[in-house]
């Protein structure tokens, strides 16, 4: 009973251990948005999935020091437009959904896979 008891406080000080940081998670956003073959709107016009990886990172990279969690990061790179206040949305096999929503889907996805 012992052994258990200390096993499972371990789990509970060290169950982090396992989960991905931020950094690694907003990289997994990164590249799937490229990877997803989606096309991505943003002030009106569409873009393919490698330039809306683009502009997200260059995004990112702008207000870095802002983001604290990847859902910072969504919210403040990936969800809209900085200058017209425009929502982005991603289009994929024929279904449009903000990229908010999108991205967030794939963070809890990611998440589960990863603990």
């Amino acid at each position: 009973m012992k052994k258990l008891l200390i096993l499972l406080l371990l789990l509970c000080l060290y169950g982090g251990v396992f989960a991905a940081s931020t950094g690694e998670e907003i990289e997994h956003l990164l590249g799937f948005v490229e990877q997803s073959g989606c096309a991505f709107e943003r002030n009106g016009n569409t873009y393919d999935s490698k330039e809306a990886r683009a502009h997200i990172q260059r995004k990112y990279d702008y207000i870095r020091k802002r983001v604290r969690t990847t859902e910072d990061f969504i919210r403040y790179a990936a969800t809209e437009s900085s200058m017209s206040g425009k929502k982005y949305h991603a289009t994929c096999d024929g279904k449009t959904i903000t990229s908010e929503e999108w991205l967030t889907t794939e963070l809890k996805r990611f998440r589960q896979q990863n603990h």
